[in-house]
């Protein structure tokens, strides 16, 4: 009896902790109730209200936000490598005299030959068939090969 083999499905959806929250987003918010807790703990009130909205709209950002499908921090990681990468990579190549001296006597060596085109001829079946077609009938090309 052939074994049987279970298949998973559904491979790309994240396992739920609390509700709707995933494992992900669950740490990503916990970073950012930590970062908050060390901004109360250096700033001041005034300072903390701006920089603690700053931070938990950052961290909401990075936790729910889905861009094209993916986790917003893939995309801005993605994003990242895209704008350090340089646009246009040349690969720059320097051939040695012994490569190039190789590379000279290889075209000295070859020779080219000369495609002879035959001329077309001078009447198709193709062409034929396509006269008799559309003449209905009329045309006819073992007439024209009997004369």
């Amino acid at each position: 009896m052939p074994e049987k083999f279970v298949v998973p499905q559904f491979i790309d959806n994240e396992d739920k902790i609390l509700g709707p929250i995933t494992v992900r987003q669950f740490l990503i918010m916990l970073v950012t109730v930590f970062v908050i807790f060390i901004e109360y703990a250096i700033l001041k009130f005034v300072y903390l209200i701006f920089a603690g909205l700053i931070t938990a709209g950052i961290g909401a950002v990075f936790a729910f936000v889905r861009i094209n499908g993916q986790p917003f921090h893939i995309f801005f990681v993605n994003f990242l490598q895209t704008n350090v990468r340089p646009p246009l990579r040349v690969w720059h190549k320097e051939l040695s005299d012994s490569d190039l001296r190789r590379l000279l006597v290889e075209k000295k060596q070859e020779v080219v030959a000369k495609h002879v085109r035959k001329p077309p001829p001078a009447t198709t079946r193709l062409r034929d068939m396509a006269l008799t077609v559309n003449t209905g009938g009329v045309y006819n090309a073992e007439d024209d090969y009997a004369e």
